[in-house]
Order: structure tokens, then sequence, then C-alpha cells
């Protein structure tokens, strides 16, 4: 695999109308909850932060009939009518037109998905991995209507795509296998120890232990713990770079 690092945009045309940013943590739904807790969640905050949105270029509405064609789905502009949006495979797909050529390092993959625990109600993102190291053309971003007979809103803005680098062929070069945990007594002995401070924790909380109550949560994977130490590569928030204009900084 190579050592070269970047990723670059091509913007196809002068003005670009999907904005690229990287992908925050904030959610509104994990914002909304009961003192906001998704966010003690740290695997959630990670896939949050893990790539870049590509917004929405303007608003609209969609509605599918439910049937096959092309035609079965309406696009209605609230805002400026954008080309890059359009009904164009069929069976309530909607289409996002990505004006970009993007280029990867040697041997990395772009996987193109919705944006990470960002749920839209009546529509899901579809995804796709894509060889964006060599692929001299452009790919869409798409979502398929749920819900037949409603419109689905989108507002200019938001995001619509997320796409995250993967190593090609890392899956399949995997040796997937299942074993008995008890036969490795070592990493037995470490889930025994979490699964009982774990009982105690949540037995705590039941009895509304004073001590148990105010600590709120367990934080020792979020803060990387395990009876032998912290992990040293533990990762707690991402610094996923913003993409910068013309020639890459020195």
């Amino acid at each position: 695999m190579s050592d070269d690092r970047r990723l670059t945009a091509f913007q196809i045309h002068p003005h670009s109308n999907m904005d690229l940013t990287p992908a925050g943590v904030d959610r509104d739904w994990m914002d909304a909850a009961d003192q906001r807790h998704p966010y003690r969640c740290l695997p959630l905050n990670i896939a949050n932060q893990n790539g870049w949105f590509l917004s929405c270029p303007t608003d609209f509405r969609v509605f599918w009939y439910g049937g096959a064609a092309a035609k079965d789905l309406d696009v209605e502009f609230l805002g400026h009518k954008d080309p890059s949006v359009t009904s164009h495979f069929g069976s309530g797909v909607l289409t996002f037109s990505i004006p970009y050529l993007f280029r990867t390092p040697e041997g990395i993959n772009l996987w193109v998905k919705g944006p990470a625990n960002m749920p839209k109600d009546g529509v899901v993102a579809l995804e796709g991995i894509v060889e964006t190291d060599w692929a001299t053309s452009t790919f869409t971003m798409n979502w398929k209507v749920t819900r037949p007979n409603e419109w689905i809103t989108f507002r200019r803005g938001e995001p619509v795509c997320l796409i995250v680098p993967i190593p090609r062929g890392l899956t399949e070069s995997l040796d997937p296998g299942v074993e008995l945990l008890s036969e490795h007594p070592a990493v037995h002995a470490q889930y025994l120890e979490w699964e009982a401070s774990r009982r105690g924790f949540l037995e705590g909380l039941r009895t509304l232990n004073p001590d148990t109550v105010k600590r709120g949560w367990q934080k020792d994977y979020f803060q990387g713990k395990t009876d032998a130490g912290t992990f040293t590569g533990h990762q707690t928030r991402l610094g996923v770079k913003e993409f910068h204009r013309g020639t890459p900084p020195a």
C-alpha cells in the first residue's frame, strides 16, 4: 500500500453545489435525549465523526407513489431547482449526483453511505464501496424511500452522504473464527472481571446506591481502561481534517 496520504476531491464545475465538511460528533436526537446519554456511548461518537459529509444542495421534498418507474417518484423543489437531485433509477430511489471526482491513495476505497447515526423518517440511505484510487467516473448517492404516499423533505445543508476511506481487501484478508472464551484463561479472566463490575454497577443503580448514582455511568471503555491498565492507542475523538483548496499545505 502506498505511503501517499492524499484524499483529493476534484471539483467538476467552478461552483460546487454540495459542501464537503468533516462529519461532526453532534446529532439532534442525541442532544434531545435525557441527559444527552447517547454521547456516553463512545462507539457512537467515533462513528459519527468518521469521514466527511456532503450536504444537500437545496430544499426539496419527494413523494413516491409506490411504483417501480422513475416517474413514480416526484421531486418538488422548495428552494432553487437543482439538476443534481433526480429520480433516475426508479423503485422509489432518490439520486444525488456528486459534483466531485475523488482520488484516494493506492489500495484505498471510499465507502459511500448515509450520515452515521442520523436516521431520517420514511427513507433510508443506500451504501456503496467505490475503488476511488483508479476510477475516472463519478458516483451517485442514493436514498430509498420506504414509505409511499407521503411527502419526505430534505433541507439545504443537511448531510446526505458520508464518505469513509477503507483499505481494499481488508475484510477478505482476515481469518475469521469462533473459539470458546473459557479456553483462553487470560481473556476469560478479564471478561469475568468486567462482567462482575458491570453487574455490581447496575445493581447499585437499581438500589440507588449513593456512590453509584453519583457516578451516573461506567466510563471504563470511554477512558480505555481495563484491569491491565489504560490502552495506549485509545481514541475518544477524531481529528478529521478539512478539505483545503489548491496545493496541500506543507
